[in-house]
């Protein structure tokens, strides 16, 4: 397999505001983006180039995360898609770039507890014509949802329907060969306005093509939503960190768990119970970290409690008795009023959830 599709753009309407200035695929999961991981496992497959799918909106972030991909020693190309006008559309914008090669393509969202290598290992044993990534899951009415054989060929593809012929939900990865291509040619876009790429596999399975399926054992989380993207924190948290402290770490402070600090923090009379990861160059002043929390670079919190939940760069909390399940944004800055009466003071965008 010589190319993967990461798709990168989109609105993220999902986790607004905060995607107003960030791409949803760059924010953070135990410290590091979630396009992160999607590469990993890319690099792990041992593909070589990448077509990376970006907004016009969001676009020059995710290109100075990724670069030319030398960190993951895959050579990558950008690709502008100016509207979010679907997936199917996603790739036919891709076609200069994959052209009649077999590819991965891959929702930069998307998080997989493994890679796709064993996957692409069976599809080249097999050769189907394509291939879809599925997960068994408690509400398939959420999800769009595959009927497949006793062979584990796909039948069909149902998009949230009412009454699910089986409870496999649609994970965002895929594998094609070019007869997507034709496939796509064949469908019109849908009631939204978009070309999804639901409609070009069923096209696909419509056409006598055969698709099949690689069912997941283990996790997988769509962070497009708060909630999925705490979640998605705290698993990979509890995983993968590991107990590394680099920073500094006074005599009245205390750890337990595992807790990895980066090099330029510092942690003064404060508590921190594992598992939390702290990036670089940031300050803990009496306070307590809780389990699954991730802080990232130049943060700054006092005084303050903070458990199961993801603080990004450059914020700044001081005198919280208690926040928890949060998304605290870039540069946000969560302070205690310091007036006697007493008042909330706020300042939100659109999109914006507070909750007192």
């Amino acid at each position: 397999m010589k190319k993967a599709l990461i798709l990168s753009g989109g609105q993220g309407t999902r986790l607004r505001p905060l995607t107003h200035t960030i791409a949803k695929q760059l924010v953070p999961v135990a410290g590091k983006p979630i396009l992160g991981y999607v590469f990993d496992h890319i690099c792990e497959a041992k593909i070589k180039k990448a077509g990376i799918i970006i907004s016009p909106e969001t676009g020059q972030d995710v290109k100075d995360y990724l670069g030319d991909g030398l960190p993951w020693n895959i050579k990558t190309h950008y690709i502008v898609q100016k509207k979010p006008l679907g997936l199917a559309h996603a790739v036919l914008s891709a076609r200069s770039f994959l052209r009649d090669d077999d590819f991965v393509m891959y929702l930069g969202d998307n998080l997989l507890s493994s890679g796709v290598r064993t996957a692409i290992a069976r599809f080249k044993k097999n050769k189907p014509d394509a291939m879809i990534f599925l997960k068994a899951v408690e509400d398939p009415r959420r999800f769009g949802v595959a009927r497949l054989d006793s062979d584990g060929k796909v039948i069909e593809l149902m998009e949230k329907p009412q009454n699910p012929p089986s409870n496999l939900a649609l994970v965002g990865v895929y594998i094609f060969t070019k007869k997507i291509f034709d496939a796509i040619a064949r469908i019109k876009p849908s009631k939204r306005g978009e070309l999804e790429i639901t409609d070009a596999i069923q096209e696909l399975i419509n056409m006598g093509y055969a698709v099949d399926s690689e069912i997941l054992d283990g996790w997988w989380l769509d962070t497009g939503k708060k909630d999925d993207l705490l979640q998605a924190n705290s698993i990979v948290l509890d995983e993968y960190i590991k107990n590394d402290i680099k920073g500094k770490i006074d005599v009245n402070s205390r750890t337990t768990g595992r807790v990895t600090i980066e090099p330029g923090s510092v942690v003064t009379n404060s508590n921190i119970r594992g598992p939390v990861k702290i990036g670089k160059n940031s300050t803990i002043e009496n306070t307590f970290i809780g389990s699954f929390t991730s802080i990232g670079d130049n943060v700054t919190i006092k005084n303050s409690a903070i458990e199961h939940s993801v603080i990004l760069d450059n914020a700044h909390i001081e005198g919280i008795e208690r926040l928890e399940d949060s998304l605290i944004g870039r540069g946000a800055k969560v302070i205690k009023n310091a007036h006697q009466h007493t008042a909330l003071r706020l300042m939100i965008s659109d999109d914006s959830i507070v909750e007192v």
